[in-house]
């Protein structure tokens, strides 16, 4: 059986990528794009909406290559 990802809010996931590296670049509209220093660097650009969907969250987190269990344990 597959993982939940749970329903949170743009300022809460962004909050989570800040504790693992991930740095402001820029904001246009109401996305915002963070950026952290691995060698590549990952990108994730976060919708800034007070509720971010499952699929979105579980894109996210692809994009920046981190796993939905150490995610979870940033909270």
């Amino acid at each position: 059986m597959g993982e939940k990802f749970p329903l949170l809010s743009a300022r809460e996931i962004v909050s989570a990528l800040h504790k693992v590296g991930f740095v402001e670049v820029s904001q246009s509209g109401s996305h915002k794009k963070l950026k952290n220093s691995s060698d590549p660097p990952r990108t994730v650009i976060i919708p800034m909406h007070d509720e971010v969907a499952r699929g979105t969250l579980r894109s996210i987190l692809q994009q920046a290559d981190i796993d939905l269990e150490v995610f979870l344990n940033l909270f």
